[in-house]
């Protein structure tokens, strides 16, 4: 029996009676009934109901070529009648893991060069987090274990993925983090600048507060810095040109490890392969998924740096780290397809030089004036939009969230799937769109922001 034989009640009652969904109020999900989206195809997702929703956020994150694409679901097919599954354990492999792993140290910066597979970013970081703490044990510095991060980052929703994260509410939940991890200030220049500081002097201020937290507690016991280059479910924080640049000299200074969190930000999303490239970057760990498959099938792949690699295999002995799917044949089957596609079609190259900057121009000129915006801001197919009550003061409505909620359903009632972040609206879409599809982005965006205008002046 498919999905077709039931009705949206149905399946509803079904989804409220089993399913337990993430990051979800389920007493008000249940109140109100989920919506079923059924089928996709391109840039679009369709419902239960028939209702046309052009994506703005790829899915969550990760659906970089747009739905539908048979190449994927036949590469798929083909690996499974051959090899469905073999794992990686005991001395043994599987043809496309050993090909994908190539493919990216093609791809990725020039020091990393080796793959530990998984199937989501959480796991990724919980690996890299457990590879540098073990790295360092086998340089004889086992004291070196505090990693430093930032408030509001997001590293996924494992225990160690919600610890190395910055989430207050995620925090809460936890109750007792993995210890010797701290958080340390957001390049956040729209909230965080102080009155006529420059992008340049703030972008250098962030990035002390990594230095600060370093000699607070000792370079010697300081293991790593891990960063999103931008923060994704933060709100799409971008940072300054100095930040980046600042915060590797101080790594390198102190002799702490870098790690990078792509788990967003890889495969095309800045214009680069990586935003590591776009930000010059040169990354001691890169833990990236999402976008890997285009979230066609379930990956991820932490790429490991020859500094740590090198220690790993001429000094480590055995790792006891893994999982039954590390390097799983049909992920990584899906994983080449969708990098071949991606090359064939040039689309890092249209982020970078052509709806990268259409999509800013975009943004500026159609959503930045209006009167609920108080900045917009994007990197190649990833951008923000500030909600706020007055756009000279930076004040925002009250409660604190609500009025991007408003925002956002406003949008999903218009045909635009969008997400509210706190007080920010936010967008990473398939890196499919075209200038065509981004104008019609903006126009129900603009209508959305008019509508919501209309309900927010009458608090």
């Amino acid at each position: 029996m498919t999905y077709q034989n039931y009705s949206l009640k149905q399946l509803q009652q079904i989804d409220a009676a089993h399913h337990l969904h993430p990051f979800t109020d389920h007493k008000e999900l249940r109140e109100a009934g989920s919506r079923v989206i059924t089928h996709a195809k391109g840039p679009f997702i369709y419902d239960s109901e028939g209702t046309e929703l052009l994506d703005g956020m790829a899915g969550l994150w990760c659906v970089n070529i747009g739905y539908g694409r048979d190449e994927l679901a036949e590469a798929a097919y083909v690996q499974m009648k051959e090899l469905p599954y073999y794992n990686s354990f005991f001395k043994c492999s599987t043809p496309t893991p050993v090909l994908l792993s190539r493919k990216l140290a093609e791809i990725a910066p020039k020091n990393v060069n080796q793959v530990f597979y998984g199937s989501s970013g959480s796991e990724a970081n919980d690996t890299a987090l457990r590879l540098v703490r073990h790295y360092w044990v086998l340089e004889g510095k086992p004291e070196k274990n505090r990693v430093i991060s930032r408030k509001m980052a997001y590293h996924g929703s494992t225990i160690a993925g919600t610890s190395l994260g910055g989430m207050d509410a995620m925090h809460k939940q936890l109750n007792g983090a993995v210890p010797n991890i701290v958080h340390v200030m957001m390049p956040y220049a729209y909230e965080l600048a102080l009155p006529g500081e420059s992008d340049h002097d703030f972008g250098l201020r962030a990035a002390k507060s990594v230095e600060d937290a370093i000699i607070e507690a000792g370079a010697d016991k300081v293991a790593a810095f891990i960063g999103e280059p931008v923060m994704g479910a933060g709100g799409v924080k971008i940072p300054p040109a100095s930040y980046w640049p600042e915060v590797q000299r101080i790594c390198r200074k102190y002799d702490v490890l870098l790690m990078l969190d792509e788990v967003i930000t890889g495969y095309g999303r800045t214009g680069e392969w990586f935003a590591a490239q776009t930000f010059g970057i040169e990354p001691d760990t890169m833990t990236t998924a999402k976008a890997l498959t285009s979230g066609y099938q379930p990956l991820s792949a932490l790429l490991v740096g020859d500094r740590i690699a090198a220690t790993l295999v001429e000094r480590g002995g055995e790792f006891n780290h893994g999982y039954t799917y590390s390097g799983h044949p049909v992920a990584c089957a899906v994983a080449l397809k969708n990098l071949e596609i991606m090359e064939r079609e040039g689309l890092v190259d249209r982020v970078r030089n052509d709806t990268g900057p259409y999509f800013a121009k975009a943004l500026q000129e159609r959503i930045a004036g209006h009167d609920l915006v108080g900045e917009v801001r994007s990197i190649g197919l990833m951008g923000a939009i500030e909600i706020v009550k007055d756009k000279a003061t930076k004040e925002r409505f009250l409660p604190s969230g609500s009025a991007a909620v408003t925002v956002r359903d406003h949008a999903i009632a218009n045909g635009m799937m969008l997400r509210a972040t706190g007080d920010t609206m936010i967008l990473s879409p398939p890196l499919i769109w075209t200038r065509d599809t981004i104008d019609m982005a903006c126009e129900r965006i603009g209508k959305a922001l008019d509508l919501a205008q209309a309900d927010l002046r009458k608090r």
